[in-house]
């Protein structure tokens, strides 16, 4: 599809339509009043697998993507009045904080008559944003998911800036997802709540979900809110000039719950995202230890 280009300030006419969208139907915010809704800003160029190592050039971090276990969260960071981390299955903690030494399975499955959107999605934006390359069909996902898990760090004070999660469908080599995994607080939550960023050209989408542990030990965080200030899926724009833009879009919510599998060091995940609440799309994986995946294959 050709892209129609409207300099390296805009972007394409596509991506500039759905900034002036953002500007137009939210709001302008301050992030010193707001910095549960700061994260990586994209280029107008696109995203792709390497912009966390641009990133880290760009910001002068260090990058950890080889040495040490690295995980997306602590849970401790999670604990508040109405959550506690300690009930959470030990399996499903281990994955969390030991996220780069998991392997992935993972299966698609797009509701009734919401596939074309997800192809129109696709030819639109994700392909050539390379982000958020949602599998269309099995066959997306047949060759398997590379998952890798990067830290970067303060070259002073050796603390972890942005923790970032990449993962590139084999068989395509596109780029399924690249974002960024934090804990904010979040006045609509009593509770801390897990932050995931999407860069996007001149902006991001941020998703913030509470979290919740069932009888089971399972974990379920959802992107469940009413306004802003709750949880919830956030476009954001940035101005060059320093001037920021976010639109909370209630109808969009998303859940994940992640439970423990019958093998030692092996859970399973169920993702499910809705619009209007309409159950779209949902996305299952299989995920194990390397160490573990590695003897079972021996």
């Amino acid at each position: 599809m050709k892209v129609v280009w409207l300099g390296s300030d805009r972007g394409a006419l596509t991506d500039w339509v759905t900034q002036q969208w953002v500007k137009l139907t939210g709001k302008r915010v301050d992030l010193e009043d707001t910095p549960w809704l700061d994260g990586p800003v994209g280029k107008t160029t696109g995203i792709g697998r390497d912009y966390f190592l641009q990133l880290a050039t760009e910001q002068g971090y260090v990058v950890n993507s080889s040495q040490g276990i690295r995980g997306l969260l602590t849970f401790e960071d999670l604990r508040g009045p109405t959550f506690d981390p300690e009930k959470v299955h030990v399996a499903v903690r281990s994955f969390y904080e030991s996220t780069s030494e998991y392997e992935f399975e993972s299966w698609s499955e797009w509701c009734g008559a919401f596939k074309p959107f997800g192809a129109l999605l696709a030819l639109l934006f994700s392909r050539r944003l390379q982000q958020l390359n949602v599998p269309l069909n099995s066959l997306d996902t047949s060759g398997g998911t590379t998952s890798q898990v990067l830290q970067l760090r303060e070259s002073r004070t050796g603390a972890v800036a942005v923790t970032a999660w990449i993962r590139v469908l084999r068989r395509t080599g596109n780029v399924l997802y690249a974002g960024s995994y934090s804990v904010v607080r979040v006045p609509g939550h009593p509770d801390p709540c897990v932050k995931v960023v999407f860069p996007l050209p001149n902006g991001n989408a941020i998703v913030i979900m509470k979290p919740q542990v069932d009888s089971e030990g399972a974990l379920t965080i959802s992107s469940t809110g009413e306004r802003f200030g709750d949880p919830g899926f956030y476009f954001t724009v940035h101005h060059p000039g320093g001037q920021v833009w976010t639109r909370y879009v209630r109808t969009m919510r998303e859940s994940i719950r992640v439970y423990p599998a019958d093998e030692p060091r092996e859970v399973r995940a169920d993702h499910t995202l809705r619009i209007w609440r309409r159950v779209f799309l949902r996305l299952h994986y299989r995920l194990r230890a390397r160490s573990h995946a590695e003897s079972s294959a021996a």
